[in-house]
């Protein structure tokens, strides 16, 4: 069957599948489970037969939405709150794991720009991080714990307002989304010239492993966050600048929707390394290297397991299940 031919004998399921989808119309799970193995069937002949064509991908996003209605119409009862970090979260960040990828390219671009720079001009740290900052840090390698900056100010005291400025970071990324993602993007370069010339400055002063054990206790889930709440900014913009087979405002809803859900999966996280930073980090110079390279390596195990990998597992687990209503 040619192209032409293929699109125009089922582009009004398509259609009416697709306004269902958004509208939440369907009489019952079944019925949406059984569209959904017929839009399926559609996309992996289209995939067989016009490998190049753009209905594709408009296929895949629908597949995707509709994989998502599924899981939220099924007859199980379940606990929202843990099928949210579950399963929801885990197919969002499957769905649009591409921004996921690009937020981490630039974050390691923005970082390694800082890097070069502070490696290149003397002044730059200062000019970044302020005289009165960087001076208490050379006092503080001079006095043997090149991270003692975090032992300033009480535990709960440093938990809370750290906390709170992460959380306002990582809103503040996922918002400026709204003009085309280049706040984000911004947002992204602010923090992440910081931590490239910052970490090149211990380099410098050779401590850089004594600064890794100490600023990554914490820094592992807080700026994994950050990368992740960016992501969430990039999809807001996308959902403006390409808004695809819908009305721009329908698709910025979805992207904002999408995006608010993105960011508040990743509280738990800031706020544990919140706590890490008030109550674990000060510590980190005294604590044994074989705790201290632990915690981090846990911290980024796991946060780097439920966004990079874990969406991949539920997405197979609930394929299996699709299959498995199948007539």
């Amino acid at each position: 069957m040619r192209e032409v031919a293929f699109i125009k004998q089922n582009k009004e399921k398509w259609l009416s599948f697709e306004t269902a989808i958004f509208n939440n119309d369907f009489k019952n799970p079944d019925e949406l489970a059984s569209q959904y193995i017929q839009l399926i069937n559609d996309l992996s002949y289209a995939q067989t037969y016009y490998p190049k064509s753009k209905v594709i991908t408009y296929l895949n996003q629908l597949a995707a939405k509709a994989f998502q209605k599924i899981y939220k119409t099924k007859r199980e009862d379940s606990n929202r709150i843990v099928a949210f970090w579950k399963t929801e979260v885990p197919l969002i960040m499957h769905q649009y794991r591409k921004f996921v990828y690009i937020a981490f390219i630039i974050f390691t671009i923005f970082t390694a720009i800082g890097a070069f720079s502070a490696a290149n001009d003397g002044e730059f740290v200062r000019s970044i991080l302020g005289d009165e900052y960087v001076n208490m840090t050379i006092e503080n390698i001079e006095a043997g714990n090149p991270v003692a900056v975090y032992k300033s100010g009480s535990n709960w005291g440093s938990f809370i307002g750290i906390t709170v400025n992460n959380l306002r970071v990582g809103i503040i990324a996922f918002v400026l989304g709204v003009f085309g993602g280049l706040g984000t993007v911004y947002i992204l370069f602010k923090n992440c010239i910081m931590l490239g010339s910052f970490q090149y400055f211990f380099y410098e002063k050779d401590v850089f492993w004594e600064s890794v054990r100490g600023i990554w206790i914490h820094g592992s889930m807080e700026i994994f966050a950050i990368v992740i709440e960016a992501a969430a900014g990039l999809i807001l913009g996308a959902s403006i600048l390409f808004p695809g087979t819908h009305s721009r405002f329908t698709s910025f809803k979805e992207g904002a929707k999408t995006g608010v859900k993105i960011v508040i999966s990743t509280f738990p996280f800031t706020f544990f390394a919140g706590f890490l930073e008030g109550f674990i980090t000060r510590y980190s110079q005294e604590m044994p290297k074989i705790i201290s390279v632990g915690i981090i390596l846990v911290t980024l195990g796991y946060i780097s397991y439920y966004y990079l990998i874990y969406p991949f597992v539920v997405k197979k687990k609930l394929d299996a299940q699709l299959i498995s209503i199948i007539p």
